[in-house]
């Protein structure tokens, strides 16, 4: 059987890799693919092996979060998918909150640590405020310190990096995170370090010692490090939202409500409630909820959003209506016949999720490359450092190229390009009546050259529009 699960924890592509590797473990799991941009996990299991619980378990043994995906058709499914929409947008305005924070501490940070030498550039004399307690060997304290200061409220507000980092380090599956984590916690380390260095200095009239570790702070590094980091994160999580759009306006087509009739009276109820047999109504103007068999009545249906026909089709007793179509005019009298999640509107939501969420040839590299992609770069980091400490180089100086090395290095963009391209183009094509089966046949379609369209495929605009009037016999071109 197939089963959809939501992943929770997830921050890059080596986190989905090891998820993925993690899962097809589980005993009975034939087939399983997670996709980073939906935190989503698919997975093809033999349920007489195993079975939800087992999977989610392992999940969480990863490190991570699971939990069973529950059907968009359902009433529930409704509500699940409008609290991820409202969960998108708190997350967008949490990391916009963090940004902020961050790089309104993170200016006078750089001023502090940096601002002499914007002075010295222009020529300029340093302000008074600057050179009585900044500069100067004789204010190295107040100079390290305050630099100290400005960074703990960009701590604070992106301590998830450390918190995510370390933990994923401790299970042996490091991450993005676990990057940022080390190579500021390095940072922060060494100034710290470095504070007392000038401390002993000053105390034992060492100013040769003071003017070197006051040159050597990179509490702005750390500073830097996590207030760009967080710029891409928050990008990222704007293109997350941006991405499900789509689906959710596929959700809105059909309506949430519909008038039946029980017992002889009317009664408005949840869509997802009808049961298959129930008398409902179709007033002129709305969408329709379910399928069904019109019962009574006689009208025109736009069923555009479904079949891409722009004109509207005649509809009376014994015909078929289709969910999401519209009623252009009168009151139908219909017999639910398909409901739920079986409705042809759920069947498309269906297939455009699965579209989204398979991958292409492509992303399959990308993963095998994220599988491995931190662990090497941690090792690449401490190389460069003992390379550069065995050349002879200062340990400052090596320390700061491993730290360059794991910050610099960031496999997000590896892992999220390509969901976040067949999350579009799948997405796109719905939006315009275009049904793309999955990933793999998004990618083989840059192939194609030729377009082929029988008599009935006419191309237009989707709505017809007035071209020529004929007077007496004539005609005359209006346009």
């Amino acid at each position: 059987m197939k089963e959809k699960f939501d992943v929770t924890g997830m921050s890059c592509s080596a986190c989905s890799a090891h998820v993925e590797k993690s899962v097809s473990k589980v005993e009975g799991v034939s087939g399983v693919t997670v996709n980073l941009l939906t935190n989503s996990m698919q997975v093809e299991f033999d349920d007489a092996k195993t079975d939800t619980g087992k999977i989610i378990k392992a999940v969480e043994e990863a490190g991570y979060g699971a939990s069973v995906k529950r059907e968009q058709g359902s009433s529930r499914g409704r509500e699940t998918q409008e609290d991820a929409v409202s969960i998108q947008q708190k997350n967008i305005a949490g990391m916009k909150r963090r940004l902020v924070i961050s790089v309104i501490f993170l200016v006078p940070l750089m001023y502090v640590s940096m601002g002499h030498m914007f002075y010295e550039w222009l020529g300029i004399e340093l302000p008074p405020v600057t050179r009585n307690y900044l500069s100067g060997n004789e204010n190295a304290v107040i100079y390290a310190f305050t630099q100290l200061l400005l960074l703990l409220p960009i701590l604070f507000v992106n301590q998830k990096y450390f918190t995510n980092g370390f933990k994923t380090l401790a299970k042996k599956s490091p991450n993005m995170d676990s990057l940022i984590a080390i190579g500021a916690t390095a940072s922060i380390v060494y100034g710290i370090f470095a504070i007392y260095r000038i401390g002993y200095g000053l105390g034992h009239g060492d100013m040769e010692v003071v003017a070197h570790y006051r040159h050597d702070l990179y509490f702005e590094s750390a500073g830097m490090i996590l207030t760009l980091i967080t710029v891409g994160k928050y990008l990222e999580t704007k293109s997350k939202g941006k991405t499900s759009e789509a689906i959710t306006k596929l959700m809105n087509l059909a309506p949430k409500t519909v008038t039946v009739v029980r017992d002889g009276t009317e009664q408005v109820i949840d869509a997802a409630d009808v049961a298959a047999g129930d008398i409902f109504l179709i007033k002129p103007g709305e969408a329709v909820a379910v399928d069904g068999i019109i019962l009574e009545g006689k009208s025109s249906f736009d069923e555009s959003a479904i079949t891409g026909e722009s004109i509207p089709v005649l509809k009376q007793e014994g015909d078929k209506v289709i969910s999401a179509s519209i009623n252009k005019a009168g009151l139908i009298r219909a017999k639910a016949t398909r409901v739920g999640n079986d409705t042809t509107i759920s069947q498309i939501i269906r297939l455009v999720e699965e579209a989204s969420s398979s991958k292409a040839p492509i992303a399959r590299l990308a993963d095998k490359i994220s599988g491995i992609f931190v662990p090497t770069v941690i090792g690449i980091a401490l190389v460069t450092f003992a390379v550069w400490l065995l050349s002879g180089a200062e340990f400052e100086f090596a320390m700061s190229s491993a730290i360059a090395v794991l910050v610099i290095s960031c496999p997000c963009a590896l892992g999220l390009a390509t969901p976040v391209a067949i999350m579009v183009g799948t997405g796109k094509g719905a939006e315009n009546g275009i049904l793309i089966k999955s990933g793999e046949a998004l990618e083989t379609a840059h192939l194609i050259d030729t377009v082929v369209m029988d008599k009935t495929g006419t191309i237009t605009h989707g709505k017809p529009v007035v071209t020529d009037i004929f007077c007496g016999g004539g005609v005359t071109d209006i346009f």
